[in-house]
């Protein structure tokens, strides 16, 4: 009896548990069905958004930018040619004194130089009176010859006296060179250059004894400063250089700018001739602009002097019907990328010139084309894009 109670009890257990194990299933089945599918999502794909500027075609005049240097376009020591004690001195000469052309710098003690003037103005007046004197017994020797040998030829020269004479007057000659050459060194002890300048360095002063060919101060030329710039050799066929002085035609203009005393000033100038030789570790071209009037003060401005960094700005050729873009804008040497109608194509230019910041195309572009300045990793032509333009 009791065994056939736990068969029974077991069997009931068993259809319990299938009973509840079916019972899931349906509920699991009937959540599914209420439960509503995710909606479906369309891909977006992601449009670069790139800037733009929009390029004109254009008459350019070319502008050649480089650096360098102002200096001297002359520049010398001054050397005197005499020997003395220096008695005066100009009040400009000193470090950065101005001078005009002729103007004495420096006076020597002259007296010597005037005893040595006298003593010539006698050894001249003596040498004239034995010209005269040889000259006269020459005359007297002659009357004397011609009344005792009427018709004949004296035998020789020395009867008419004619070497005495060519003596005394070669002796004249001595006497009036030595005085000449005394009057020049007395006109050398105010010691002068021919030229408007400036002194730079000086190293004498009153009561100092200087010798001849001792150099007393160094000074340079006001009326011009150059500065020597360098450029490659493809530069110079976009400006004029001067080859020559004889008919050439004068070279091209230029802008000089310095920076100096808080504010950047300007000068004019103008290309006047290259430097003799090419560099040869850099091939490199030196090119020299030239200021006239450089310590001509306008609107504050001050002088041009030597020593100061330079930023010259060269007024070259005029290009015309040519595009200019950003240098960076351009990509393995010859292409741009140019959008049309939402995509990006790689167009082949031809560029004739490319400077510091831009590049001159010729051909390859239309007016109004959209050029991307935007850098991109990837780039494939006709590749989807969009545009901020920024001109």
């Amino acid at each position: 009896m009791v065994k056939k109670w736990l068969k029974n009890k077991k069997i009931f257990q068993l259809v319990l548990v299938i009973a509840i194990l079916i019972f899931g299933v349906v509920v699991l089945k009937g959540l599914s069905a209420l439960k509503k599918p995710p909606a479906k999502k369309a891909r977006v794909v992601v449009v670069p958004l790139l800037n733009a500027i929009t390029v004109e075609m254009q008459d350019i005049q070319m502008v050649v930018e480089s650096f360098g240097t102002a200096q001297a376009k002359v520049q010398v020591q001054i050397i005197p040619q005499v020997s003395g004690k220096i008695v005066a001195c100009h009040p400009d000469f000193v470090n950065g004194g101005f001078f005009s052309a002729g103007q004495s710098l420096v006076k020597i003690d002259p007296i010597d130089y005037e005893l040595a003037v006298e003593n010539a103005e006698a050894a001249v007046a003596r040498s004239e009176v034995l010209v005269e004197r040889e000259q006269s017994e020459g005359a007297i020797a002659a009357a004397e010859w011609a009344q005792l040998n009427e018709g004949q030829k004296p035998s020789s020269s020395l009867v008419l006296r004619e070497p005495q004479i060519r003596q005394a007057k070669a002796e004249l000659k001595a006497a009036t060179a030595q005085l000449e050459k005394a009057k020049l060194n007395l006109k050398r002890t105010d010691v002068s250059v021919p030229f408007n300048g400036r002194i730079s360095q000086e190293s004498v002063d009153i009561g100092q004894y200087i010798m001849a060919g001792q150099s007393i101060a160094t000074v340079y030329g006001t009326d011009a400063i150059e500065i020597i710039i360098p450029l490659e050799d493809e530069e110079m066929a976009w400006f004029d250089v001067p080859f020559s002085s004889n008919g050439s035609k004068p070279g091209s203009k230029a802008v000089v700018m310095a920076d100096f005393a808080g504010g950047e000033h300007t000068w004019a100038g103008r290309v006047v001739r290259t430097e003799g030789t090419v560099d040869q570790s850099s091939r490199m071209v030196n090119v020299v602009v030239e200021v006239a009037d450089p310590f001509a003060l306008s609107n504050g401005r001050p002088p041009l002097v030597p020593g100061m960094f330079i930023d010259v700005k060269i007024q070259g050729k005029k290009l015309t019907g040519v595009f200019r873009v950003p240098r960076y804008v351009v990509h393995n040497n010859d292409h741009v990328w140019v959008e049309r109608e939402g995509k990006l194509h790689i167009e082949k230019v031809e560029i004739i010139r490319m400077d510091i910041k831009h590049a001159y195309i010729g051909s390859g572009l239309e007016s109004d084309d959209v050029i991307i300045t935007s850098p991109l990793d990837t780039v494939t032509d006709k590749m989807n894009v969009r545009v901020n333009i920024s001109n």
